[in-house]
């Protein structure tokens, strides 16, 4: 239905919608909600990915622009004005939906639970098999799945992680991920290989970590300490790990 008209979307999804495109339009923001068009030309982490062609990614990026989302909210709805736009909440999706998990589950009286989401991972009380705050490994991007960088004492609240190593493409010995540029339509270029926000919401830890993966560990660090509510470790290239000044009470190694 883009560029062709309305379309009525559940509460829940509208909510998700009107979020990513606040945050989309943000100053400075490497989110963007319309990448759609962009993500589906890469299909990197699918069996079909491949290099697009410069036209192909300058078509999708004229299609990427989210001032082109309008939004009811009287009768939820939401219209693309331009025909071929397509939405990708995978940047917040996930956050939302734990968040949503964890209220579920608190409604029902429990007190205690990890909930584990994939590079997302939300808390409620403390591990009650060890009467102590939960333990959250963070990947090192460079080691086999379970050697960890650092580590966490987390409770209620989330763990996310963003990196360059989980989904990739190699054509001709170079390898391409997954996380695109929203200004050249190719993989970001920067220092980073992963960024982690603890947050009390799940969704803010997903939003951040897309909004600043673009920028440097200075430019990231000085970013958070202004924002209440998260805190960050960087993980670069060259090895170096980075952390926000709040996160030191939560570093167990």
């Amino acid at each position: 239905m883009a560029g062709i008209g309305w379309v009525q979307v559940h509460p829940d999804l509208f909510e998700l919608i009107e979020l990513g495109k606040f945050h989309s339009l943000s100053e400075a923001s490497h989110l963007n909600i319309t990448i759609g068009p962009l993500v589906q030309t890469w299909r990197i982490g699918f069996s079909d990915a491949h290099l697009p062609s410069p036209e192909q990614i300058k078509q999708a990026l004229s299609l990427t622009d989210p001032h082109f989302i309008q939004l009811d909210k009287t009768h939820s709805r939401v219209f693309l004005e331009k025909k071929g736009m397509k939405l990708d909440l995978g940047a917040l999706a996930k956050g939302y939906i734990a968040d949503k998990i964890k209220l579920y589950l608190q409604g029902e009286g429990v007190t205690s639970a990890l909930i584990n989401l994939g590079g997302n991972v939300l808390t409620i009380g403390e591990n009650k098999a060890t009467h102590r705050a939960w333990r959250i490994g963070i990947q090192n991007p460079k080691l086999s799945r379970g050697k960890h960088l650092a580590v966490l004492s987390i409770t209620n609240q989330s763990v996310v992680t963003s990196g360059t190593y989980e989904r990739t493409l190699k054509v001709k010995g170079k390898t391409y991920h997954h996380i695109l540029d929203r200004k050249t339509g190719y993989p970001i270029e920067n220092q980073l290989v992963s960024l982690t926000i603890v947050s009390d919401k799940s969704v803010d830890g997903e939003i951040w970590t897309t909004r600043l993966f673009g920028e440097t560990p200075a430019s990231i660090l000085a970013q958070v300490e202004k924002q209440r509510g998260i805190e960050c470790l960087i993980a670069t290239r060259d090895d170096h790990i980075f952390y926000s000044s709040g996160l030191v009470k939560n570093l167990l190694q």
